[in-house]
């Protein structure tokens, strides 16, 4: 299951009006967060009602067309900080051998977007996620998750805005999530999702598919922390269409990558943090994460 959804994050990305050379998913964004996971991302939790709260925030001053090359603008900014709280209900209720889970996450979103002549700020409710997962348990050091998530348009949105914390269209996002945790000894995780976009109906504008891989790796210290690196790899698979007709050199692309950490106190308790730089990227903003 995925740790987070911060739709509102990869939605700071809203340039429709303002720069149309970088189009690549609907305003050069996507419902989905590369690299909000990081280690535990496929070891669900035992049976039990969960609160979690994260944080994300992103920072970019470059915009990329479909060669790499530098959009030619005087000024560009994207700022988004995100609080999100996800709620989890791990089932007892046993199904193909893994535990029933569902889950919810809520995003709060604070963004500014600037561009030439324009510039917007808007703060609220982001999109929310939701759906059903299984979490299997290998072995004591080996855990997945199987799971399908829904992202529902409820943050605001406005086609004739630059900002916009909503995407106002649902994506549907089957995943599948491996862990392998060691506390003396190598812990690598990696989290592969597709996410269907569909259309927006105020635009009649669909974002192309994508797939995201997450990935984790680092070794554990014995004392409960584990020192590493992380990040995410996406490619969009399908062309971005705007009345049913196809936008060409419109796919995306991204690598990320910096390193990460994890403090596990052994009672239950664990704080993960990482921080990413983007590269390699194509017809999207090129910014950094923590």
């Amino acid at each position: 299951m995925s740790k987070l959804r911060m739709p509102a994050a990869a939605a700071a990305m809203a340039l429709v009006c303002a720069v149309p050379a970088a189009q690549a998913g609907e305003g050069g964004g996507s419902s989905y967060p590369g690299g909000v996971e990081n280690f535990l991302t496929g070891a669900a939790p035992p049976p039990g009602f969960y609160v979690l709260e994260y944080g994300n925030i992103y920072r970019a001053d470059k915009l990329k067309d479909g060669s790499g090359n530098d959009v030619p603008l005087p000024v560009f900014k994207v700022a988004a900080n995100v609080a999100a709280t996800r709620f989890v209900w791990s089932t007892p209720t046993l199904w193909a051998g893994g535990n029933v889970m569902l889950h919810a996450i809520v995003p709060l979103v604070d963004l500014k977007v600037e561009v030439p002549g324009l510039s917007q700020r808007k703060t609220g409710m982001g999109d929310i996620t939701f759906g059903p997962a299984l979490g299997f348990h290998h072995s004591p050091s080996l855990h997945s998750v199987l799971g399908f998530d829904f992202v529902a348009p409820t943050g605001r949105y406005d086609q004739i805005d630059l900002a916009n914390i909503g995407r106002n269209y649902w994506s549907l996002q089957p995943l599948v999530a491996v862990s392998q945790m060691d506390p003396v000894g190598f812990n690598g995780d990696f989290k592969l999702t597709f996410n269907f976009n569909q259309r927006n109906g105020d635009t009649d504008f669909r974002s192309g598919n994508e797939v995201y891989l997450d990935y984790s790796a680092g070794w554990g210290q014995g004392n409960g922390w584990v020192l590493g690196a992380g990040g995410y790899v996406m490619r969009q698979l399908s062309d971005d269409t705007v009345a049913g007709a196809s936008l060409p050199d419109s796919k995306a692309r991204a690598f990320a990558i910096g390193p990460s950490l994890k403090y596990d106190n052994g009672k239950g308790w664990f704080i993960t943090a990482k921080w990413t730089r983007e590269m390699s990227v194509r017809n999207r903003p090129e910014g950094s994460a923590l």
